[in-house]
């Protein structure tokens, strides 16, 4: 094998090491289950290999990387290869620090009846922090649509959470007077406990 060939190599395993944490994250916040999130990184890695020796040197790595990621996501959702291959009645993994599980658990929960296409707004906009231009950008649309994807999934989210609270405040009858006097959860305070609890892997770059 050339020189050449070897330093590319060594470049992408190199590269690719340090950014395995982040990719998975953003992989199991777009699929909600570990083994899919796991298959999702692997053709992520595989895509990025066949086109490294032509964008090792691009300025913005990450970005590009992330866009084979979600691609491959959202061609994943269009097929319906995820649910013929989805194991039903088993949870998914949860990672292993929960600050506040009943709180996840019901983000995940909504998460989940969201559109594949608002979820993956949402990871962008509110774990990556990417602005609504830069995350127009990444999935090849307008900011108006950006705009409009957000609104509606956090809109979803207020609705969904809203009720799974009403629910349990039914079923504490006797806890009513403790939870009168105790702050609300709200989606985006709960979005930003699952993302702030977490140790942002493999720092990104902006």
């Amino acid at each position: 094998m050339a020189a050449a060939e070897l330093d590319h190599d060594a470049d992408y395993c190199e590269y690719v090491t340090a950014k395995t944490p982040w990719l998975r994250w953003v992989a199991f916040l777009l699929c909600q289950d570990w083994h899919r999130a796991d298959d999702l990184l692997q053709t992520t890695a595989a895509k990025l290999y066949a086109a490294w020796p032509r964008v090792r040197r691009l300025e913005n790595l990450d970005g590009y990387t992330r866009r084979i990621l979600i691609n491959s996501f959202l061609a994943e959702q269009r097929s319906h290869w995820w649910k013929r291959v989805l194991t039903h009645g088993e949870s998914a993994d949860t990672p292993v620090v929960q600050p506040d599980v009943d709180a996840v658990l019901d983000l995940r929960s909504a998460l989940l009846t969201l559109t594949a296409k608002q979820r993956t707004v949402l990871v962008l906009r509110y774990y990556d922090e990417l602005s609504v231009a830069e995350t127009a950008d990444a999935l090849h649309c307008s900011t108006g649509n950006v705009k409009k994807q957000t609104s509606v999934a956090l809109a979803a989210l207020r609705k969904r959470l809203g009720a799974a609270d009403s629910a349990d405040q039914a079923s504490n009858s006797d806890l009513a007077d403790q939870a009168s006097r105790s702050p609300r959860r709200s989606p985006h305070a709960a979005l930003d406990r699952m993302i702030v609890a977490q140790d942002r892997p493999g720092g990104v770059e902006s």
